[in-house]
């Protein structure tokens, strides 16, 4: 890893992520691509270690224009995918933001990594890596005395937002194994 791009890093969880990358991973430099929507929050990212290597992109990860920029711009080498609208009520009352973001905003960046990688060769492709931060909801609900979930539990979303990362998942997958 050298160059890596984080998206939704100006979450709780992503920003963490990259405060981690940048204290414990000397060799590398970090991209963050964040729209700054109701989740995420520039407070997160205060007091970065080493901030010289790290570089703040506010922008929509379903902006494919700016997408493929940074890949090229940045030479990424991999791609951290934290970025999704969340939270089950809202996808309930805004269901179409949810296939935005969560379907077609991974699907733009696969389309921006495949294009880098395979198409331009940016980097030979056992140094490229595309890691998709995913959900439990897509499994479905567990009752108080059900075994907790695994790798091998099928899919049963039981919401727009369970359905649509457990429709990004399935598109990372598919990409993994075509390209």
């Amino acid at each position: 890893m050298e160059n890596i791009l984080v998206t939704g890093g100006a979450g709780f969880i992503g920003a963490n992520f990259i405060r981690y990358l940048l204290q414990h991973e000397t060799g590398i430099r970090v991209i963050n691509l964040d729209k700054l929507t109701y989740a995420g929050n520039l407070g997160n990212l205060s007091n970065l270690p080493s901030p010289n290597r790290y570089t703040f992109i506010q922008g929509d990860i379903c902006d494919a224009p700016l997408v493929n920029r940074l890949m090229h711009e940045y030479a990424i080498d991999t791609v951290v995918h934290f970025a999704a609208e969340t939270h089950v009520d809202r996808s309930i009352s805004t269901p179409a933001t949810f296939i935005q973001t969560n379907i077609m905003g991974t699907f733009t960046l696969l389309e921006a990594a495949r294009q880098a990688w395979l198409d331009d060769a940016l980097y030979p492709l056992d140094r490229v890596r595309f890691h998709h931060i995913s959900t439990d909801e897509e499994f479905g609900s567990l009752g108080p005395h059900d075994p907790p979930f695994s790798e091998t539990t099928p899919y049963a979303p039981n919401s727009p937002y369970a359905a649509s990362k457990a429709s990004s998942d399935q598109l990372v997958r598919s990409y993994a194994h075509t390209y």
